[in-house]
């Protein structure tokens, strides 16, 4: 009855991952950092979420758009398809096994701030890609959206920076 009550009171964390380099390094600083290797009960319940975005609506335009469709939703679904097995040999690679990781269609700042809702997240973490303010301002930054929309703590995991 005790395990069933530590299971169940176990909090959960989201990990955004997506096909860079900066969300690979934060799934691998948050596995090194909350759960540590071998442990049978971590602390916390792993989400792992790629959020596969749709086909850019310009593919649609002008003669043709309709037989470019398919072949890049074939690309991302690939794409999508290679960051959720990446996402999986990670967490084996630390011996973090009781893991779910999720594939889910749409914008990457709605799929996450939908998942913290739907595990009932504690912690949301995402990696940073850096960008610059005007680079944020115009490409939109989902670390940014998710720190002022989800409904939870939100850890932004920022890869040091190399020094020549």
């Amino acid at each position: 009855m005790a395990s069933n009550t530590v299971e169940n009171s176990k909090q959960v964390m989201v990990v955004a991952m997506d096909e860079s380099d900066h969300s690979t390094y934060a799934l691998e600083w948050t596995l090194s950092h909350f759960f540590i290797p071998y442990t049978s009960n971590p602390a916390f319940k792993l989400v792992v979420v790629h959020a596969k975005p749709p086909p850019p609506a310009m593919a649609l335009v002008g003669p043709g758009g309709a037989k470019v469709l398919p072949i890049l939703e074939a690309d991302l679904q690939k794409i999508a398809m290679r960051v959720v097995e990446k996402a999986k040999k990670i967490c084996a690679s630390k011996q973090v096994n009781d893991v779910v990781v999720e594939l889910v269609a749409g914008d990457a700042r709605n799929v996450l701030c939908e998942a913290v809702e739907k595990h009932k997240a504690s912690i949301l973490v995402s990696g940073s890609h850096g960008y610059g303010a005007i680079k944020r301002a115009v490409l939109g930054s989902v670390s940014d959206y998710c720190a002022h929309h989800a409904h939870c703590t939100v850890m932004i995991v920022k890869r040091p920076k190399i020094e020549n």
